[in-house]
């Protein structure tokens, strides 16, 4: 499905922001030159009546994305975090695409559920609620065990939302498809990988099994978090299409004006949010990667309590120091070791300059030091960051395509609640505890213990392994000097002596 039909889907979304009258607002809101919003409004206006009407009583822009569909709501979600990027009326427009979207029917909801866990909903649940959340995915019940009387949250998927999202997707392949043709400057940022990226995110939030396990290693991994809690997933009401977890009350972090009123501090919130997220990633190298404000609450008690599991992230070890390392350099100001970690890791290609890349570094750093976080502008902050990643060639890295959302999505959380928090205040602590227990002595010696267990995996095999190289040198027609065969036997020795070696390492540590 990806082929030259997908041209009409493309053109009916301009059409559609076209017909809404999104498509001024959101050129406006990200500060478009005169010329493309001349070539938009031109390409736009012949075909406004392919367009989807959408919902006349929604405001343009979330009338035009909930009239496009489940992929584009997502976007919005993602833009609804940031005000300092789309301004604060458009923000506020694009935060009913967190959990305010229409419903679909209740009765349709409990055959689904019927049909998905094989029994009568009336026999497992007391008490079954008309939706209390709507969002692009699914909508949520609350109900009550018929069981034990617990109160649940009952997750339903939207009925052919796979289908929806194909279509969606397939248009996103052929527009990547179409960048990398038309303008291959453009293939730096990879855009057929980030498509194929979002794809597999996609297809993982689609399937609740996945979400009940990643709510559960989740919940097992921060159990002992401060301030946080996590529903935990009940797996015999669970099943592709349905989701059954605890039920846990509170006040959306969207809601400000609640948060006050309940007595709620929101700087502490605020640095609670961005510290929970760095401890997460860097931690655990698994965090929450949809941490919008429809998936965070406070509870009464003042915890934060977080909700669906689609989309999470994982990092491996390497990942982690790198972006540690990234975050303390900038913490200290030390934009020569920024830059030296992004050559080192291959984010910037080797031929570059390293002196000017870090002094593009500092100009990304040092307004954010020097200046009220109120008064920063992220969206010029953003494009300058663009242009320093086309200047030096940075590739885009879908490993990290999760990571580099999830920040600028949890900032817009942390800074909705606080505006003048500043994020690498808040970050230090954190990044600092990260870095001393994992880059440095203790860090060496824990690495070494590890070599120390793989090898011991494969020390029953030494001698044969021995015993083949050997065999091979032996068969060989020309055999080597006697100095390289020597070496080879030298190698295998100075093989067993560090095996041995690091299984005493091992054992000592």
């Amino acid at each position: 499905m990806r082929g030259p039909h997908n041209i009409i889907r493309l053109v009916r979304t301009l059409a559609t922001l076209e017909r809404t009258g999104a498509i001024g607002v959101v050129l406006e809101a990200f500060h478009a030159p005169p010329r493309l919003r001349a070539v938009a409004r031109v390409l736009g206006w012949p075909f406004k009546w392919l367009g989807h009407p959408g919902d006349p009583a929604l405001p343009p822009a979330t009338r035009a994305l909930t009239a496009l569909g489940p992929a584009y709501i997502k976007f919005g979600q993602i833009l609804s975090t940031r005000p300092d990027v789309v301004g604060e009326d458009l923000a506020l427009q694009l935060k009913y695409l967190q959990d305010k979207l229409p419903p679909f029917s209740t009765d349709v909801a409990k055959t689904m559920i019927a049909a998905e866990l094989d029994v009568p909903v009336e026999k497992v649940f007391s008490a079954f609620s008309e939706p209390v959340a709507a969002a692009s995915i699914a909508q949520v019940h609350r109900a009550r065990l018929a069981e034990d009387g617990r109160e649940v949250a009952v997750k339903v998927l939207r009925p052919g939302i796979e289908r929806a999202f194909r279509k969606d997707i397939d248009a996103f392949y052929f527009a990547a498809r179409a960048i990398e043709f038309l303008a291959p400057g453009a293939r730096r940022l990879r855009p057929m990988d980030v498509i194929t990226h979002f794809d597999g995110v996609v297809q993982g939030e689609l399937d609740f099994r996945l979400e009940s396990s990643a709510a559960a290693e989740f919940a097992a991994n921060t159990e002992k978090d401060a301030g946080f809690q996590v529903p935990r997933p009940i797996w015999y009401l669970s099943g592709r299409s349905v989701m059954t977890l605890g039920w846990a009350e509170g006040i959306s972090l969207a809601d400000n004006a609640a948060i006050d009123a309940a007595g709620h501090d929101r700087a502490a919130l605020a640095t609670r949010v961005m510290q929970l997220f760095l401890n997460h990633a860097l931690r655990d190298g698994y965090f929450h990667a949809d941490m919008h404000q429809g998936n965070l609450k406070v509870a009464a008690n003042g915890d934060i309590i977080a909700y669906d599991f689609g989309i999470m992230g994982r990092l491996d070890d390497y990942t982690r120091r790198v972006y540690a390392e990234i975050l303390f350099g900038f913490i200290r100001k030390d934009y020569r070791r920024v830059a030296e970690v992004h050559f080192e890791a291959g984010y910037v290609p080797a031929d570059r300059d390293i002196d000017e890349f870090a002094r593009a570094l500092r100009a990304v750093g040092e307004p954010i030091f020097g200046m009220d976080a109120s008064r920063i502008s992220m969206a010029r902050l953003l494009a300058y960051l663009f242009e320093v990643t086309e200047r030096f060639g940075m590739e885009t890295r879908t490993e990290l395509i999760l990571l580099q959302r999830t920040m600028v999505v949890v900032e817009g959380v942390a800074r909705g609640l606080d505006p003048n928090l500043n994020i690498w205040q808040v970050a230090q602590p954190i990044v600092e505890s990260y870095i001393t227990k994992n880059i440095g002595p203790r860090a060496l010696l824990r690495d070494l213990a590890q070599t120390a267990r793989v090898l011991a995996r494969f020390g029953p095999k030494l001698p044969r392994m021995v015993e083949a190289a050997l065999i091979a040198q032996a068969d060989k027609p020309r055999p080597p000097p006697p100095r390289k065969g020597w070496f080879r036997l030298g190698w295998v020795a100075g093989a067993m002596v560090l095996f041995a070696l690091g299984v005493l390492i091992g054992q000592a540590i």
